[in-house]
């Protein structure tokens, strides 16, 4: 079972982003990096897999800045074999991201391609799908479960409160939702044993991207408070204002 996961280097999910001078990025000054949290999930799912064919290999590839080498090697500690990083310290949009995939893992075999269903910062949900249709291979999106058998993966995701159970042929791509796998923390010996892994550096290989990134603005700060009574009159005060002044009734 060879297995790839893409994986991105994100601001951490805690850091109070502010927008840069150009309108167009944000501050990096003091902010904090880390996997992002549906790629983990990801990558322990890889491994689980791997670890319950009892035989195969498990190769973490990201597209991003020199630093992002922190981010593959914390995959090789949680216990991934080898990390492929192509540098790109340019924001690329989903077009661009997903040609550069495509060509950091151009002939290399694999059974199964994994990634988190969105990366927490632009929140695109769009690489999945766009890598498979590149690749012309299956893809299901939003799993909580899966197993391979018979040459097959099986996926559950959940659709309108209810489980989905999808099967595919091999090769294909699923994109990982909470519940797919808890990421382990990784220990000292798989730390130390990461800084053996191969980690090697591929060429970037970009196109035309039709996205442009025109500006980012923070959401509006919320207003203040009103606090209502829990009662009677306080219920019809509260239906009268969203009826009256929000025009939400």
């Amino acid at each position: 079972m060879k297995i790839i996961v893409c994986i991105k280097r994100v601001v951490d999910t805690e850091t109070r982003v502010k927008i840069g001078p150009d309108g167009k990025g944000i501050d990096l000054g003091g902010v904090q990096f880390a996997t992002a949290p549906y790629d983990e999930m990801a990558v322990e799912k890889a491994i689980q897999l791997r670890d319950g064919a009892g035989e195969g290999s498990v190769t973490v590839v990201t597209v991003g800045p020199a630093a992002a080498t922190k981010e593959l090697r914390t995959a090789l500690a949680m216990g991934a074999d080898e990390a492929l990083h192509a540098v790109c310290e340019d924001a690329l949009g989903p077009h661009a991201t997903t040609t550069a995939l495509q060509g950091a893992i151009a002939g290399r075999e694999y059974d199964l391609l994994l990634c988190g269903k969105q990366a927490t910062d632009e929140d695109d949900a769009a690489i999945g799908p766009m890598l498979a249709a590149a690749l012309d291979i299956p893809c299901v999106a939003f799993a909580h479960g899966l197993a391979i058998e018979d040459g097959k993966a099986v996926v559950e995701r959940e659709i309108d409160g209810e489980t989905e159970i999808l099967e595919v042929d091999l090769p294909a791509v699923v994109t990982a939702q909470k519940g797919l796998a808890e990421p382990r923390y990784p220990g000292l010996k798989g730390i130390m044993a990461a800084k053996k892994k191969p980690l090697a550096g591929v060429d970037l290989v970009t196109g035309d991207d039709p996205t442009e990134l025109v500006g980012l603005d923070l959401p509006p700060e919320r207003g203040e408070m009103v606090q209502i009574e829990p009662t009677a009159d306080g219920m019809r005060s509260l239906l009268e204002s969203l009826r009256n002044e929000k025009k939400v009734l």
